[in-house]
């Protein structure tokens, strides 16, 4: 009778142990339950905070730096041509111009433009685009009017003419970077930023830009 009564509060205590276990159990998995199920919210959040990328728009050309759009392989072309005019006129300026600062000026057109026209190509190639061989008509009529000029008159025709082109392409080389989904076009673009500034500012200059010729380039905007 005794022994009985003892063993009855080692039962008691066994018991109360395997409850305490059971319900720090349920606590446990209660936990990795939520746990799993913020997880679960958190990756939900994050893919809507982070859309995956957008396809490439038809037309464009895939390549492994990114989509090369319409916009990025006219302006391929567009640089192209005019560096087979502008290095050509800047170095008429060191043989037809009277102003000094109209010579400056072509040897920054005439240098800039030749390291452009190899980054260009390079920049072409490597994007699979085709690019011309050749000035576009009237890019080539600017050439022969300013072979056909002399002195005064070529000053004013070269820091004009020159300054009109170099004003109009700078609005499609602020789109493209602004734009492009392609790395190698977005650095190219900004190359070709700094070289277009660069001549906009020595033409600036000169001294000789016609209101006339920066009404026209604001009339293309």
């Amino acid at each position: 009778m005794t022994a009985h009564a003892r063993s009855v509060p080692g039962r008691s205590r066994n018991l109360t142990i395997a409850g305490v276990l059971l319900v720090a159990l349920a606590v446990i998995a209660g936990a990795i339950v939520w746990a799993t199920r913020g997880d679960a919210n958190a990756t939900e959040n994050s893919s809507a905070s982070f859309p995956s990328a957008k396809p490439a728009a038809p037309g464009d050309v895939v390549t492994t730096a990114g989509p090369v759009s319409k916009l990025d392989m006219e302006f391929l072309v567009k640089v192209r041509q005019a560096n087979l005019w502008e290095a050509p006129a800047g170095r008429l300026a060191q043989t037809h111009a009277t102003s000094e600062a109209v010579k400056r000026a072509g040897m920054h057109v005439m240098d800039g433009h030749s390291k452009l026209d190899e980054f260009v190509r390079n920049t072409a190639e490597a994007l699979n685009v085709s690019i011309p061989d050749e000035a576009s008509t009237e890019q080539q009529g600017f050439v022969r009017t300013l072979e056909n000029a002399q002195g005064a008159d070529f000053d004013k025709k070269f820091a004009n003419i020159l300054r009109g082109t170099h004003g109009k392409i700078f609005v499609t080389i602020a789109q493209v970077r602004a734009s492009t989904k392609n790395s190698v076009m977005r650095r190219f673009a900004s190359e070709v930023n700094l070289t277009v500034l660069d001549h906009q500012n020595v033409l600036d200059d000169s001294g000789l830009i016609d209101e006339a010729t920066y009404d026209d380039i604001a009339s293309t905007f």
